[in-house]
């Protein structure tokens, strides 16, 4: 597999991590630990996967304990704040992607039996190939996190034009 794509998501949303600005979500949504968190969960539930299937076995793929909260607090509470979550999101993703980049194309091509949650509702219960699921990280999940933390961002300026609003 061509992990290019894979990795240079990676590097935006470290990028975006290491923010010193990040603050808390709106409306009781994820701070920034929780997004690194679940990312932690969710890249080694996909390369334990993707190692799974090398070594002949038929995994399946289910996300919710990286949507799970104890799970997440569990994680966060692992690490020395949120550099040591960045660095483990960081030094997990070349992981990820230096397996990734040596599946053959009939490896990537097994169907995984998956389950993603998101927001509580089901979005995919279903077969995926192998690829798909590494794939998605690159062109879905991992830009819209990176996108979630720069929702997360203090912005003195829209702040100063509410309070003179």
């Amino acid at each position: 597999m061509d992990t290019t794509a894979l990795r240079a998501a990676y590097d935006r949303l470290i990028e975006v991590a290491a923010a010193p600005d990040l603050g808390d979500a709106a409306g009781g949504g994820w701070d920034a630990d929780h997004v690194l968190a679940h990312l932690i969960s969710v890249d080694a539930g996909i390369a334990s996967t993707v190692l799974a299937v090398v070594s002949g076995s038929r995994p399946t793929y289910d996300n919710r304990t990286s949507v799970d909260r104890s799970n997440l607090a569990r994680i966060i509470a692992e690490h020395p704040g949120r550099t040591g979550l960045i660095g483990h999101v960081r030094r997990q993703g070349t992981v990820l992607c230096d397996i990734a980049d040596q599946l053959t194309d009939e490896a990537a091509a097994v169907l995984v039996p998956a389950i993603v949650v998101s927001n509580d509702v089901v979005v995919v219960d279903q077969p995926v190939p192998l690829a798909g699921l590494i794939d998605g990280l690159a062109t879905n999940h991992i830009p819209e996190h990176a996108q979630q933390l720069l929702d997360l961002r203090h912005r003195p300026d829209a702040m100063t034009s509410t309070l003179l609003s």
